[in-house]
């Protein structure tokens, strides 16, 4: 016979199970929430002023701290209901009642204390993680609730030693940080300007010099023995502000004058001296220096035009303060500077791609799309030179892994328009 008497210990126990059940799925809500939360995230919301955003950010610097006493507390609830449950079903309903309380407490548990809170934390983690953070970090400062998880993760971290090496800290690489910049502007939190310029920044730290300069073929500079006159109107008519003076040869960079300054000789009827008489002292630059390092010595000696030289002291080209900003904002164009014939962006290699020699191989991968190799060289032109192992002709075609390239036009030994297609469409 079952008996049914149901008496003060039973409610008491029945309003622990309870207590304890609404404690399990606060601690799976804040565990969820807070293993959601990211360091970069729950310091915006700490800017943003919102309120247990600081103890947020304290947790959010080392999750291991909260993640296993949390895990001990969840535990440590749903077993101890489960027992009274047991307890409570088996002294009023027998061993069928224990049966049944435990496949509903399964239920119970699984939908109400654990699906629920947890679908809510990843639906809203802000809010949740806000919510919970400063009871949590209350919490943790508890020594026997610390003291106790402390110990289960020594153990861990001993029986997980016998598989490896443990390595609790993870730092952030730059592709991971790319890939946020890709989320966000898919969730449409950023415009697609600024994913492109945090891409910019990212990439700036391993561009070189060489990647970017103006090369010597495309130096526009006045020897040493001309006047000023001549400088002055050499610089108007190709629109440079600074050009390099040479002495023997492009090998031999001697000296650099700027526009303003010949102007003003110029106007003091001065025009007949000798550029040498004028000119500033240059200065140098390897191209295998990073980028970034250049802007901070541009800034540093408040020059913005710099002679780019080889491993053989020779010189490879100009770097100016211009050219670095393009790498992070892209082209820059005023009414001074030479026209040029712009890629046609609406282009797609399904119909082939008439590309720029000069084109950098990176910014054509990027802006449409394609896996050009580059191993030893920076532009389209040198990766044809490189295939054609010469002076290739107009005409001549040749293969990459995955696409054929066409020499379009050349100027002198200069090739200037390729044709890119993807292998497989017929010619």
């Amino acid at each position: 016979m079952i008996a049914l008497a149901w008496t003060l210990a039973d409610t008491y126990l029945g309003i622990t199970v309870v207590v304890l059940l609404v404690l399990s799925g606060f601690f799976a809500l804040a565990e969820t929430s807070l293993v959601r939360m990211n360091k970069s995230r729950a310091r915006s919301l700490r800017d943003q002023g919102r309120h247990g955003a600081k103890a947020l950010v304290a947790l959010a610097e080392s999750p291991e701290k909260f993640l296993n006493p949390l895990l001990l507390l969840i535990l440590i609830c749903q077993l101890v209901s489960a027992t009274m449950v047991g307890v409570l079903a088996g002294r009023l309903f027998g061993a069928a009642g224990v049966f049944i309380a435990t496949l509903g407490e399964v239920v119970v548990i699984f939908v109400i204390f654990e699906a629920i809170p947890k679908n809510f934390a990843v639906q809203h983690s802000d809010a949740a993680a806000l919510l919970t953070a400063p009871v949590v970090g209350r919490i943790l400062r508890f020594w026997p609730i610390r003291w106790i998880s402390g110990l289960l993760l020594s153990i861990a971290d001993m029986v997980i030693g016998w598989f490896g090496v443990t390595n609790r800290t993870h730092r952030m690489t730059e592709s991971e940080v790319l890939a946020m910049a890709d989320v966000a502007h898919e969730d449409q939190a950023i415009e697609s300007d600024e994913r492109n310029f945090i891409r910019s920044v990212i990439e700036f730290g391993d561009t070189i010099v060489r990647e970017v300069m103006v090369p010597r073929i495309d130096m526009v500079d006045i020897p040493a023995t001309a006047t000023v006159r001549e400088a002055l109107d050499l610089a108007i008519e190709t629109g440079r502000s600074r050009i390099p003076v040479l002495g023997e040869g492009v090998d031999d960079v001697v000296g650099m004058v700027n526009l303003r300054r010949l102007a003003g000789l110029v106007a003091d009827g001065r025009g007949g001296d000798l550029v040498r008489e004028h000119m500033g002292q240059p200065h140098f630059v390897p191209e295998t220096k990073r980028v970034a390092s250049l802007l901070t010595e541009i800034r540093r000696a408040k020059v913005h035009l710099f002679v780019v030289v080889d491993e053989y002291g020779g010189t490879a080209g100009l770097v100016t303060l211009e050219d670095v900003l393009e790498e992070l904002v892209g082209e820059i164009t005023d009414e001074s500077d030479p026209t040029v014939e712009e890629e046609d962006e609406d282009q797609t290699i399904e119909q082939g791609l008439e590309l720029s020699g000069r084109m950098n191989i990176d910014d054509a991968n990027d802006d449409y799309g394609l896996a050009l190799p580059k191993d030893g060289w920076d532009t389209v032109g040198g990766l044809v030179l490189d295939l054609a192992g010469g002076v290739p002709e107009v005409g001549d075609v040749y293969t990459t892994a995955h696409y054929r390239l066409t020499v379009l036009r050349l100027d002198g030994r200069r090739i200037e328009e390729v044709l890119v297609e993807p292998l497989g469409q017929p010619e």
